[in-house]
């Protein structure tokens, strides 16, 4: 996706040429999402601060501060019921659905469960009547290792315009 927008491009921050972020879930979980959580300092500010559920899927990238296909944001996770945990997902023109089961994150060493990714798919409409689209989002939270007395505070989404044709 190019763009000759100077706005957007002021919002690039000031990476080497050449530079790609392509991290692993678990440098995702460890690097970024526990530090921002943490209220640590984080690698590079590469990934924005967004309300995913405020817009649409393919509203996200013009907020994104980096990336093509692939699109990185901090955002806050939603409750559905004010005393419950299931979280709100439904956005401006549709909802997102998960899909498949959770995959833990593990450390390098496959030792440790540091994260959790959960795949979602864009549905526009209503649910349950809702159709489907071809975006996807991964959605990855800390593990429930320690007792934390942070708020349900940040997920990490991967926006992925999905290229696959869905019949």
């Amino acid at each position: 996706m190019e763009s000759t927008d100077s706005s957007s491009a002021s919002q690039q921050p000031n990476l080497p040429p050449g530079f790609r972020f392509h991290p692993t879930d678990e440098e995702l979980v460890v690097h970024y999402l526990k530090k921002k959580a943490a209220s640590a300092p984080l690698p590079v500010a590469i990934i924005a601060e967004v309300d995913l559920y405020k817009y649409d899927p393919w509203e996200l990238p013009a907020k994104a501060t980096f990336g093509e296909q692939e699109w990185y944001f901090f955002s806050p996770r939603d409750r559905k019921y004010p005393n419950g945990v299931r979280p709100n997902r439904a956005a401006t023109s549709g909802y997102w659905k998960a899909t498949g089961t959770d995959k833990p994150v593990l450390t390098s060493g496959g030792t440790q469960k540091v994260g959790v990714k959960k795949a979602l798919v864009f549905y526009g409409g209503k649910p349950p009547k809702g159709i489907k689209t071809n975006w996807i989002m991964h959605e990855y939270r800390l593990a429930d290792n320690k007792v934390s007395n942070k708020p349900p505070g940040y997920d990490l989404g991967n926006k992925k315009n999905s290229l696959r044709v869905n019949n």
